[in-house]
């Protein structure tokens, strides 16, 4: 049932492991380097350093171009540091020739980093917003996604990363504004990605650049400065592979990624306060390929399910995990699974509070399906 992109370069390197909140780091595991020892948890000897998550995708670049010689960073206006300064100061440290502009067209900026990683190198290309990539959508989906494949293996363009500012942000409208990461989870042989906190992106954007897989690597714009927390400062990996139980419960399973996380996470607290329900709180992390394992197993624990994206209800990915949990967790269902996402119009500048799943949607989905 589940696509599996390809397999990733591994780095052979020990894994520490915590508790979960929204705000912190991974149950799952991450690398030991020299900045990290494993003692139960996160290195209280490693340097840590608050981030908010643009300042995490920074310190991710900037530890992707000084472990790795031949990766590079390109897009419209990363130069000088790209709208959201996700890129400054990387060329004043490593140069005009390894950080650049590039013109304004997004299918060549994909078209050329398909080159540079089917020539060896690390490309690792920015869309300025996600709602501009659909120019590039045929170099990603017919070439890059395709390049393994259709040469049996002989070549590959697993250097490709493309990153892309993603979602509402309260004032963005029809052309800055939409999460269109459903059209890239239909394409076998990409990687799809989209985090939830500073340090989720660092750890999950050093994992997409090292993995011999291309990755659309999608970027919650509106937490680029609304989440922070302390990061470590040093590199580190998060599996790419696995899904991050956040809360645990027995009642009901909810599952979100990227900023809706935070709204579900308000939703389950309010439902625990008020409908006295226990919420299992998932965030998928990676979409292609999704961790189909976790979220089946968390079903048939509480036999109830809500599944919530910003993207439009209809054909988004949130259908791909409905129509999965309803035929393997079937016998344990106790109510229809759920699904609370955005409207089936284009994004409305006026109406974005009524167009977004917002806590009050999400509650009242919680409270429906536990009283079924």
């Amino acid at each position: 049932e589940q696509r599996t992109a390809g397999a990733g370069k591994g780095k052979g390197a020990t894994m520490l492991k915590t508790s979960s909140n929204l705000l912190q780091h991974s149950r799952s595991r991450a690398p030991v380097t020299s900045w990290q020892r494993c003692v139960g948890g996160i290195s209280q000897e490693g340097e840590k350093k608050k981030m908010n998550l643009v300042q995490a995708i920074n310190s991710a670049l900037y530890l992707a171009l000084e472990t790795d010689p031949h990766a590079i960073v390109f897009g419209e206006d990363v130069g000088f540091g790209g709208v959201f300064r996700a890129t400054v100061d990387l060329q004043e440290r490593f140069g005009k020739h390894r950080v650049f502009n590039t013109p304004l067209c997004e299918q060549g900026i994909a078209g050329f980093g398909i080159g540079v990683a089917a020539e060896g190198g690390t490309a690792i290309a920015e869309i300025q917003f996600a709602d501009y990539i659909y120019p590039a959508i045929d170099q990603i989906c017919n070439e890059a996604a395709k390049y393994r494949f259709r040469s049996g293996g002989q070549f590959n363009v697993g250097g490709l990363t493309i990153r892309a500012p993603c979602g509402a942000v309260g004032h963005g409208g029809l052309y800055h504004s939409q999460s269109p990461e459903a059209y890239f989870t239909h394409t076998p042989g990409l990687v799809v990605v989209c985090p939830r906190s500073p340090l989720q992106a660092k750890g999950l954007l050093l994992a997409a650049i090292r993995r011999n897989d291309p990755v659309v690597f999608f970027e919650p714009k509106s937490l680029y400065r609304s989440a922070t927390e302390q990061v470590p400062v040093g590199d580190f990996e998060l599996p790419l592979e696995k899904a991050e139980i956040v809360e645990e419960g027995s009642d009901v399973t909810v599952i979100g990624y990227g900023t809706q996380v935070h709204v579900l996470q308000k939703a389950c607290a309010k439902a625990r306060e008020e409908l006295g329900v226990n919420p299992e709180l998932i965030d998928l992390r990676t979409l292609l390929p999704w961790d189909f394992e976790t979220v089946h197993a968390s079903v048939r624990k509480t036999g109830r399910c809500i599944v919530s994206h910003e993207a439009p209800i209809t054909c988004g990915f949130g259908a791909e995990v409905v129509a999965s949990i309803q035929q393997n967790c079937f016998l344990q269902l106790e109510a229809p699974v759920t699904r609370v996402c955005g409207l089936d119009t284009p994004f409305p500048l006026a109406h974005e509070k009524i167009y977004l799943p917002d806590v009050t949607r999400c509650f009242n989905a919680i409270a429906k399906v536990t009283s079924f």
